[in-house]
Formats: structure tokens, sequence, C-alpha cells
């Protein structure tokens, strides 16, 4: 249960929103979608790319056709980067103690998804720019795009399981790292959907490539005329959207019940519907005569996108409805937190001093100079400062000139720090010189 003992209830961060909070949802929900569309092209395209590849060390086509794939690929990446702050920016700043704690939790897969995301970038560029110098060493240059799909994967995975992490603050004190946060239900069905909208997105885009007209199809494949293209990428958006219904099946039977609700429900309902029609039209596709090749092309590409608003939006409600008690817990506890510091300022305890009353009439400066001074200075051997022997022989009788140094003290030997100054009443300063100088 939320409300479990072992649940951490931290203070949130008393700031106000910089923008109204559903404007913040609307931003989040929208630029994710954009975001999502590149990052399933890089992704989908990557695989599709290598899987042509090795499939063309036999068939001339598909090495061409991959080639031709291999080069949306860093285009593809470097707009899922740009499109990818404003909802990273936007989920930090909605559910910022949520998404920090799980980056935390996560640790060190978290910090390595920039070196990762580098390399893999840096590996998509080698496998483009290097068709031509490694032609004659095919194994090597498919090893490039191979690893770039490697890392391509993991970097997704790691991304859905902080965000899956946040949801679950009742699970954070069990959670012993990465792997661990693995274990969290639902992860791996969502990762498997994420594969089959990456496939699928990109079979579409792949339809889309070809279909251009001033697309030159027959000046670059020998193999495959501009209808086999269209095909080939329906084939593919085929195969992605069946596995993404099956899998979003899955994950809607694996969701745990803290944020399910007939909001979130209906609107995965309607979110798979549309994904069906999206396969329907698909598929008729592919299956038709040529001439009709291209006819449900547009409302595919429209059931899609709209599946991706209903997606998301219902991902959004879920997260809503899994952190809702949390953070009302969470905001109590923040209230609590600022009335106890209110009044804490409002009233505050000045420390009581402590009288050495065998000091007698310096027995005031005795506490004063135990209160501020005694952490530096001790009695006949040097601490941070000089001993206060030392001190008492330098300023033998003259309270003013001690008065003024600790006021604002200067740097004379460079074997002592900058003693810091002190912004104290005149007579407590006063009480600590003549305390100093009754030293014997």
């Amino acid at each position: 249960m939320l409300l479990q003992i072992s649940t951490p209830i931290p203070k949130d961060i008393p700031l106000p929103l910089p923008l109204p909070e559903w404007l913040l949802v609307t931003l989040l929900i929208v630029s994710f979608l954009f975001h999502i569309i590149f990052i399933n092209l890089m992704v989908g395209g990557s695989i599709v790319t290598l899987w042509a590849q090795i499939k063309g060390l036999k068939e001339k086509k598909y090495d061409d056709f991959a080639h031709e794939i291999a080069k949306t690929i860093t285009v593809n990446k470097s707009l899922a980067v740009v499109l990818g702050v404003a909802p990273l920016l936007s989920i930090n700043t909605l559910y910022t103690v949520y998404f920090y704690s799980a980056n935390a939790l996560t640790g060190f897969a978290w910090i390595m998804i920039i070196p990762l995301v580098t390399i893999a970038f840096l590996l998509t560029y080698l496998h483009k720019y290097t068709w031509k110098t490694l032609e004659n060493n095919r194994h090597l240059h498919i090893s490039i795009i191979a690893l770039a799909v490697a890392i391509f994967l993991i970097i997704p995975l790691i991304f859905l399981t902080n965000v899956n992490l946040m949801m679950f603050p009742e699970k954070w004190g069990t959670i012993k790292g990465f792997m661990s946060a693995l274990t969290l239900p639902n992860v791996f069905p969502r990762y498997f959907e994420f594969l089959g909208a990456c496939i699928a997105v990109t079979g579409i885009f792949i339809v889309w490539y070809n279909k251009r007209k001033n697309y030159p199809v027959e000046e670059i494949y020998i193999g495959f005329t501009r209808l086999d293209l269209k095909r080939l990428g329906f084939s593919i958006a085929v195969l992605g959207l069946a596995l993404q219904i099956l899998f979003g099946i899955v994950v809607l039977f694996t969701l745990p019940s803290k944020g399910i609700g007939f909001d979130v429900i209906g609107m995965m309902a309607i979110a798979g519907l549309l994904l069906a029609v999206a396969l329907w039209y698909s598929y008729q596709s592919l299956v038709g005569t040529a001439d009709k090749i291209d006819l449900h092309f547009n409302k595919i590409v429209a059931f899609i996108f709209i599946f991706m608003v209903f997606y998301g939006g219902s991902r959004q409600l879920y997260r809503h409805n899994s952190l809702d008690k949390h953070q009302q817990l969470m905001a109590a506890h923040t209230e609590e937190f600022q009335r106890l510091s209110l009044e804490a300022r409002l009233n505050p305890v000045e420390d009581e001093l402590e009288l050495d009353e065998s000091l007698g009439e310096f027995a005031m400066g005795g506490a004063l100079f135990t209160q501020n001074c005694a952490s530096c200075h001790k009695l006949d051997e040097k601490l941070v400062g000089p001993p206060v022997l030392e001190m008492a022989k330098i300023y033998k009788g003259n309270i003013p000139d001690l008065k003024k140094w600790i006021k604002t003290p200067g740097k004379k030997r460079p074997d002592y720090p900058q003693m810091p100054g002190f912004d104290l009443p005149d007579e407590d300063i006063e009480e600590i010189s003549k305390y100093i100088l009754s030293i014997k």
C-alpha cells in the first residue's frame, strides 16, 4: 500500500511552478509526442538498417536499401535530441522530487546516458560515412551499426525504467540500483511495446520516404521498384503495429492497480482501437492492388498520430493517479515544515551561556569566547589560529586594538589562515577582549 510505513515522504521544493500546471502538462504531452516520433525513427531505423544490411550480404538490393535508411538515422537522432529538451524540462518541473529520486536510485546507469548517447551517435556517423571505405569488409561495417543498435536499445530502457520508478515511491526503499529497478512491474511490457512502436513508425516512414515523386528510386535501386519499397515499408509497419497491440494488451493487464481508473482504461481502450484501425489499413495497403497502395496512407498516419495523443494522455493520467495520494502527503509535510520554520524564525531561541563563576568579572567574556572563538584558539598551543596566551601578550593592555582586530581581522602570517570577521554586539566583543587580556 502507498501509505505503508516504509514509504518516504520528503519535503517538496516550496517554489511556485513557472507556468500553470495544466499548461505544463499539455507542454509535456505535446512535446513528448514529437520527441518520441523521432526516437522511434532513430531506434527503428537503426534496427531496420541492421536487418537489411545483414540480408544484403546475399541480396545486393537490401544493402542499397540499408544504405538509404542509414542516411536518415543521423538526421532523426539530431531532431530527437533537440525535441527532447522540452519534455525533459517539463517532467523535471512537474515532478522534481520524484524524477530526481528515481535518477539517484538508478545511479550509474542514469549517469551513463550521456556517454552512451555520444558513443551511439558517433557510431552512426562512422557507419554512414564508411559505407564505401568498408565495402570490402562488410562484416566490420555491420558490426558498427550492430553496436549502435545495442546502445540505442539500452538508452530507452534506462529512461523508461526511471520514469516507471518515479511513480512508485513506496518501492524506493527496496531499490538497490538499475538492475533492481528493472524488476518493477510493467517495465519490460512497456519496453517491448516501445520497440513495436519504433518498428511501426519506421515502416510508415519508409513508405512515405519512397513514395515521394522527387525521390529517384530508379537511379538508386536495381532490384527494387517504388512499389516494392512501399510494400516493404507496409510489411514492416504491420509487424510493428501487431507487436505494439500485443504488448499494449500485456501493459494494460500488468499495470499496478494504484493508478488504474475508468479514465485511464477508457483512454487506453480508445488508443488501442485507433492502433487496430491503423493496423487494418496497413494490412489492406500491403495486400491490395498496386493502384490502391497509397489509398489509406494518410488515414494510417492520422490514426497513429491520434493514437499517440491518447496514449500519451493515458500515461500522464496514470502517473497523476499513481502519485496523487503521495503528493498530498508530501504537501502536508511541506506545509508543516514551513509552519514550524516560520514559527522558529519569529520566535528565535537564544543559546544560554554557561558562565564560569570562578572567572569573576571575566565570566561573561569567557563564556562568549567558548561560544565563538574556542573552535580555533587554544590556551597555549596552535589550533587553527594562534594560542590565546600569544594574543594576550601581543595586545597586552590594548583593548581597543584587540576589539578592532576581532571585528575586521586581516592576515599577518602566511602559516595561519585568514580569520573571519565577527558580527557581534560591541559589548560582547568588549567582554571577549577583556577575557583574553586577563589570561596570564
